[in-house]
């Protein structure tokens, strides 16, 4: 795998939120790259968050296209016991939620070197990924 970057949900979301047009404009310039990829869990957060949390929810198609031509084709990595057990070691040793442990243990198992996200501790390095926060 080429790429180097792994990006949370929270990046895909802030792209489509206008009432934070500071974090819209980080979001989509990082998006509008291409040295990036996700997890499956990436595109389904995303999935449940436009669906249902969004200002105006985005309509089921224009998920599905979003889905087709922007996550998928930078969806890397699949559920596998590995990611699940690591995701438990990581929960274990740094306390995260396990479902940020399971970002991290996707993000490590596709070779990243830094990851993308505000909801972890910003600059933190586990291994050989570092953790930052775009905004």
């Amino acid at each position: 795998m080429s790429a180097e970057v792994f990006l949370d949900t929270n990046i895909f979301v802030y792209c489509f939120d206008s009432e934070n047009p500071t974090k819209q404009a980080v979001a989509k310039k990082l998006v509008a790259g291409r040295n990036w990829f996700v997890s499956w869990q990436v595109v389904q957060e995303f999935s449940s968050v436009a669906l249902h949390r969004f200002k105006v929810p985005l309509k089921p198609a224009d998920l599905a296209d979003y889905i087709e031509w922007r996550l998928w084709p930078d969806c890397r990595i699949l559920p596998s016991v590995n990611i699940f057990t690591q995701a438990a070691s990581i929960h274990g040793r740094f306390g995260f939620r396990y479902y940020d442990s399971l970002i991290v243990a996707s993000a490590l198992a596709g070779g990243a070197r830094k990851l993308l996200s505000e909801d972890l501790q910003n600059g933190q390095r586990i291994g050989s990924l570092e953790i930052r926060n775009p905004f």
